[in-house]
């Protein structure tokens, strides 16, 4: 993953928007091939400027105008928002009440400091690849519910550029949803409840619902060596008194009395596990690998249709590292913290027009998940509109 320095961002995000998306697969996402005609000119963009400068509510006729606006403008951040029933730049031309926020991708931001508590190795805005992991579980279980439960087709995650992940629903019916349908859905995608003084935040009952399961199944190929292992969560009294706490007083009170005769975290796991096999039906030994591994999503970003979002591939202003899509087939092997991302550029073909200048970078990989992204939901809604076409002539 390439990283630039902090001080140089008031050139590298127009760079990268001008050169590659208002004319290109950029501008195609947002305007969804045109479903409505002034689609492009009723969303919001919002720039923040040197000194944190926020401006709010920008839209533009077209991609070439927004392109010239940034070359003027040179943002540090792009946050992308909602079509409304207006033009945002004239929302104060309108009666009150009438400007409206009228629809907008379905999005998810996952922060990694929600997990704190549930991480050992790093804190705050700190990252390494130990607790990465939870971003990679995160991906696996959100992405496996949207597809299977939800029926949906077109998702964008991506890398945020600092401590966490963005998911970009754009499917043509879920951009329609309601806030009461964004917050039902990501109310069904929650397990994990409670605050800071809350010490067991996931408490499962029978049945347990096939959302749950499958998540679990997700989740416990990576548990050992993400917490056992990478976390070590019973390595010290300190760390296992909090794992305790959340079985069965009457287990609490023998795992403390043999854990310290245990090596390592794997074998007081495996005990516990083993003690909890004679208490059923408690699904503590569940309820932890949950609270320890399972997405935090955070419900506001989600419910709100007019939310704004960091765009793809903007530079993050304090860590200077782009935020780029992450390849889903090569999920596991995603490294937010890689510098050099040139190897895998090495055997991409020379095209035969005149090579873009990102595609000579360690962007370009990332470009073309993102153009793929576009590539698929082109195919589908011109597949959708052979279909109408064919329905209406079937008479």
């Amino acid at each position: 993953m390439a990283g630039f320095e902090p001080g140089s961002l008031p050139d590298l995000l127009p760079l990268y928007y001008r050169r590659l998306f208002p004319y290109g697969p950029y501008g195609r996402w947002l305007s969804y091939g045109g479903v409505v005609k002034n689609y492009f000119q009723r969303r919001e963009f919002s720039f923040t400027l040197r000194d944190d400068i926020y401006v709010r509510y920008q839209s533009f006729n077209s991609p070439q105008e927004l392109e010239k606006e940034m070359q003027k403008m040179n943002p540090y951040k792009i946050d992308v928002g909602a079509v409304y029933s207006h033009r945002p730049s004239q929302r104060n031309t309108v009666h009150m009440g009438a400007f409206q926020a009228q629809e907008k991708e379905l999005v998810f931001d996952i922060d990694m400091t929600d997990y704190d508590d549930v991480r050992r190795c790093c804190s705050s805005a700190e990252i390494c690849s130990k607790c990465w992991t939870l971003m990679t579980i995160a991906i696996r279980v959100i992405d496996r519910a949207l597809v299977e439960d939800f029926g949906v087709k077109h998702r964008l995650w991506v890398y945020s550029g600092r401590r966490g992940v963005h998911c970009w629903v754009c499917d043509d019916s879920v951009r329609k949803w309601s806030c009461a349908m964004r917050t039902a859905a990501v109310e069904y995608l929650t397990l994990v409840k409670g605050g800071s003084e809350t010490v067991k935040k996931v408490n499962l009952t029978d049945p347990i619902h096939p959302f749950i399961s499958h998540s679990l199944s997700l989740v416990e190929p990576y548990f050992e060596d993400y917490a056992l292992v990478g976390q070590d969560i019973l390595g010290s009294s300190e760390s296992w008194e909090k794992v305790v706490a959340l079985v069965p007083e009457y287990i609490l009170r023998l795992l403390l009395r043999e854990f310290p005769k245990k090596h390592d975290s794997v074998q007081r796991w495996e005990l516990l596990k083993k003690k909890m096999e004679k208490c059923k039906p408690s699904h503590a030994e569940s309820e932890i690998m949950l609270q320890y591994c399972f997405p935090r999503l955070d419900i506001n970003v989600s419910r709100g249709v007019n939310h704004l979002l960091k765009s793809p591939f903007s530079v993050h202003p304090k860590t200077g590292r782009v935020s780029v899509p992450i390849d889903l087939r090569k999920l596991d092997q995603f490294d937010p913290l890689e510098e050099d991302g040139e190897k895998e550029n090495e055997t991409e073909p020379e095209p035969k027009r005149r090579t873009r200048d990102y595609r000579k970078t360690s962007l370009a990989p990332y470009v073309r998940v993102f153009e793929q992204f576009v590539e698929e939901m082109d195919k589908s809604r011109k597949g959708e509109l052979l279909k109408k076409s064919d329905l209406q002539g079937d008479f």
